[in-house]
């Protein structure tokens, strides 16, 4: 039994120039096989990882040759569709909160469209911990779901401070994230891509402006944006805040041996949260094997979709 998650293709070159194609890399499923090596797992054993990108298989196999060390064990009252949906999306939430933000308890967050998948996994992380979180909605679909996000145990307060509409015409992003902080502006900024230039916004990401404007003292910005550009005057701002930019790459965990044992925590964690309720991913359906094709291609016009392919009955 395999469940596999359908994502952009990401193309690499192995040694000898040959092209590979990694689809659908977040997998879960059943061991079938160990080597003589292998301590962490035996056969019959639910399991649940995500493919390095170095992986000669596609996630769309039968059975996958993966080591041991990308994988962790899935708990059996947590259902596979929805570990495997939201795995990537936990994994980069981890990272930036964690890793690149170092947030802590009476933090204040700016999450920048709180109801993607993304999004929704920063929320309820930073929540757990004790952060005061602040979001944009981007329709009035969203503004609702968000508005009325409550944990699953509790006191049922909201998990968000404030939601913060962008859809209204001209945003209201800035004065009103000072508003909530008093005028202190948030040590922490999320987002999901930003526009570097006026011309250019056609959607509702915010402006790199803003972003800066609306950080904090000593504020941390993380960024999904590959390419961001910042002007001497961008800089000069942030060193007068002494505030700082990172990246977020959620694959950089794959990228050195030294950092498996903090990705299998992560990794071990996340799954842990997500069984207990902690973290509660947005629900997906699963689509057959044969209609896999099709799901690639909704992936390819809407890159910020998921699809999730059942290759057998799972639960």
């Amino acid at each position: 039994m395999w469940t596999k998650q359908c994502g952009p293709p990401a193309v690499q070159r192995n040694e000898v120039g040959k092209r590979l194609i990694s689809v659908g890399r977040e997998i879960v499923g059943v061991v079938k096989k160990v080597g003589s090596k292998v301590s962490l797992f035996q056969p019959e054993e639910e399991v649940v990882g995500i493919l390095p990108l170095d992986c000669p298989f596609s996630g769309l196999c039968g059975v996958v040759d993966i080591d041991e060390h990308y994988l962790v064990h899935k708990p059996v009252q947590l259902s596979s569709v929805t570990v495997v949906a939201a795995l990537r999306d936990a994994v980069a939430a981890y990272t930036a909160l964690h890793t690149l933000a170092h947030m802590a308890a009476r933090h204040s967050v700016l999450v920048v469209d709180g109801a993607n998948s993304f999004g929704l996994m920063c929320i309820q992380l930073a929540w757990y911990h004790g952060l005061k979180v602040l979001t944009t909605s981007h329709s009035t679909e969203n503004h609702t779901f968000l508005e009325q996000l409550r944990p699953t145990v509790g006191v049922q307060d909201p998990l968000i401070a404030r939601v913060i509409p962008v859809y209204k015409g001209p945003s209201n992003l800035v004065p009103a994230v000072l508003e909530e902080t008093g005028g202190l502006g948030v040590d922490i900024v999320i987002d999901s891509g930003v526009h570097l230039h006026k011309e250019e916004e056609k959607d509702f990401r915010p402006h790199k402006h803003d972003l800066i404007d609306v950080l904090a003292v000593g504020g941390h910005w993380v960024t999904s944006h590959p390419h961001l550009q910042l002007d001497p005057p961008d800089s000069s701002y942030l060193h007068l805040k002494s505030a700082s930019v990172s990246f977020l790459n959620p694959e950089v965990w794959t990228a050195s041996s030294a950092q498996h044992g903090r990705y299998l925590h992560i990794l071990k964690d996340i799954v842990d949260k997500m069984s207990t309720g902690i973290l509660r991913p947005q629900p997906q359906e699963a689509f057959p094997l044969y209609e896999a094709t099709v799901a690639m291609e909704t992936i390819q016009r809407h890159p910020q979709r998921k699809a999730v392919v059942k290759l057998s009955p799972v639960d």
